[in-house]
């Protein structure tokens, strides 16, 4: 699995095993708008261990109050929902495909077929948000949305 995702034009590389690890386990996504989507991945870091039963009401409302606030759908097939939380002590993530895409209120209207969830901790956001950037303006070169869904079969 390529480790190394380069952007050829400026390139410009991204290490997705800090988000996923190695070996992601990457969620069959079975639903039809964004909120179920966020449900299944939230539900996947419950299964996983990487969040406590007893915190996913809330961590669930915290992603749904920012994704109300603007659509994580970026456009190219892309959604990237993610909040801030004090239930987490580090950066946790969840991926999900889905081959028939989901609705997700994305800048270009079109669905989604990836969907990568982060959740950073309370009080670390500005660390990560650099990188959100960058990953978002990463996904804008086509080469680099290619590799990442092979990174992610």
């Amino acid at each position: 699995m390529t480790k190394t995702m380069k952007k050829s034009a400026a390139e410009k590389t991204m290490d997705l095993n800090e988000f996923f690890g190695p070996q992601p386990n990457v969620v069959s996504l079975q639903a039809e708008n964004r909120w179920d989507a966020i449900d299944e991945l939230v539900d996947s870091l419950v299964a996983s261990h990487k969040i406590k039963p007893e915190h996913k009401e809330e961590i669930w409302t915290s992603l749904r109050k920012r994704e109300l606030s603007m659509s994580t759908g970026i456009g190219f097939g892309v959604g990237l929902p993610h909040a801030s939380t004090e239930l987490v002590s580090e950066l946790t993530a969840a991926v999900g495909r889905s081959p028939k895409g989901i609705e997700f209120n994305a800048m270009d209207g079109k669905p989604v077929n990836l969907v990568m969830l982060f959740l950073v901790p309370q009080g670390q956001f500005p660390k990560y948000l650099n990188t959100l950037a960058n990953l978002a303006k990463l996904l804008q070169d086509e080469d680099f949305r290619a590799g990442l869904a092979r990174h992610f079969e």
